[in-house]
């Protein structure tokens, strides 16, 4: 228990950083590069003129092939008849998620989870079933709009309220993009039911906007929400879980899931397979983003929510019954699109098997915190 604290508070820290690093870094890092890139290009400039003359020896003997050569690259670019030029497209790998970073995904497992952190309990007593880096705390993506549901609802404003799209909406930090075009209009209720099944973002955001005191406000009751869940290794930026300072641990998340799982909508929201909203301009058809909600499978599942940002990797919470004994499952920082789920299966599998005796990193085979 002491190590698995230690490493909890060490991951604290380090997302600390990590998020002030990323705030900080970018303008300092940009700078280093474009100098790194004139120095580059200097040199490459030396370089070409002293391989003129090698370039220029070999160019006879060269001509044939550079011949077919271009051919060849008019033929792929001289597509339908329609002339274009060839672009050269820079290969960047995925941005590590925080776990990744700090080492999280090294910690062993007995079932071999791809998940970073990963946290099962029995929803009626409490009691931990598999606990792997349970107090590490790290980006949660759109786990956090099952507060964000919380704090529409416990506002008691009008579910039948109007709510319009507008530019404030718009996801600026991630660039992500949407389906509901700016202008769209929606129910309080449906911009509910898409941000809990289908994580629409600016429906998210425009309901924290719509919040007495504006968005500013809506982060306060975010916050105070979850201190008076005691959650005390959460903190909220925003609605949408956009930010990658948007943090908590799977402990805080059990308490989260338990509080939202006393919301009768936010059960059925969450858990419902698809919907159609209309937008004032046209109707949209959503589907769940949880592959256990979509696929024809016999799960029971009482509440979910999916999550994903690059600093958070795939995430995903639920409320389960398995054998008729109700669980809430945590899977934080899971590499790989359809990972988390699997994890979910390992998880079922294992309590199938009769895995209900409490199981924690430390008890793999080859050890861990």
């Amino acid at each position: 228990m002491l190590q698995s604290m230690a490493l909890g508070t060490a991951v604290s820290v380090a997302v600390a950083l990590f998020a002030a690093t990323a705030t900080v870094a970018p303008a300092d890092a940009f700078a280093a590069t474009a100098k790194s890139q004139q120095a580059a290009k200097k040199k490459a400039t030396a370089s070409s003129s002293a391989k003129k003359s090698v370039k220029s020896a070999s160019a006879n003997a060269e001509a044939p092939r550079a011949k077919s050569a271009r051919k060849r690259a008019t033929l792929a670019a001289n597509v339908r008849g329609h002339h274009g030029a060839v672009r050269r497209v820079a290969f960047q790998p995925r941005q590590p998620s925080v776990g990744q970073a700090f080492g999280l995904h090294d910690t062993p497992d007995a079932l071999a989870l791809r998940s970073s952190v990963a946290y099962v309990v029995d929803q009626n007593t409490g009691e931990p079933l598999f606990d792997k880096n349970s107090h590490a705390v790290v980006p949660i993506a759109s786990i956090t709009k099952l507060m964000t549901a919380m704090v529409v609802l416990d506002s008691k404003l009008p579910l039948t309220d109007q709510i319009e799209v507008t530019d404030e909406d718009r996801d600026y930090e991630k660039g992500t993009g949407s389906r509901l075009s700016v202008g769209s209009v929606l129910s309080r209720e449906d911009m509910l039911h898409i941000a809990l099944m289908a994580s629409e973002n600016r429906a998210a955001a425009s309901m924290s906007r719509y919040y007495p005191g504006g968005r500013p406000a809506f982060i306060a009751a975010m916050n105070a929400k979850a201190k008076t869940l005691g959650m005390t290794d959460t903190h909220f930026e925003n609605s949408t879980g956009l930010s990658s300072q948007n943090v908590s641990s799977a402990r805080d998340l059990v308490k989260m899931v338990n509080a939202a799982y006393q919301y009768p909508m936010i059960r059925k929201f969450s858990t419902d397979r698809s919907y159609e909203v209309y937008t004032g301009k046209r109707n949209l058809a959503y589907n769940s983003t949880n592959a256990l909600i979509r696929g024809n499978n016999t799960w029971d599942i009482g509440l979910q929510k999916t999550g994903f940002i690059n600093e958070a990797g795939e995430c995903l919470v639920m409320q389960a019954t398995i054998h008729n004994r109700p669980m809430v499952i945590v899977l934080l920082d899971s590499y790989g699109k359809y990972s988390r789920f699997a994890d979910a299966a390992r998880l079922r599998n294992w309590l199938d098997n009769g895995g209900g005796e409490r199981l924690t990193a430390a008890n793999a085979p080859n050890g861990g915190t």
